[in-house]
């Protein structure tokens, strides 16, 4: 069990990098430029990706590992 809640570790950092995005939110400076923390979303995406790949390369690993115990 320990193997999957590091391997959801990034799934959970990606969705807080979400929230995070959301709360924080943009505003406009006096100049008129937009002011937001725009490199959360990429971040967000990419440890979402790296989440996904690791539960599924877990699972994978979990049931080879339980067929081989079969044979």
């Amino acid at each position: 069990m320990k193997k999957y809640i590091f391997a959801l570790m990034p799934i959970i950092l990606g969705v807080l990098s979400f929230l995070i995005f959301m709360v924080k939110g943009s505003n406009v400076a006096p100049d008129g430029t937009l002011e937001e923390p725009f490199f959360l979303i990429p971040t967000g995406f990419l440890l979402l990706l790296i989440g996904f790949i690791c539960v599924v390369g877990v699972a994978l690993k979990s049931v080879i590992k339980k067929t081989q115990y079969v044979k």
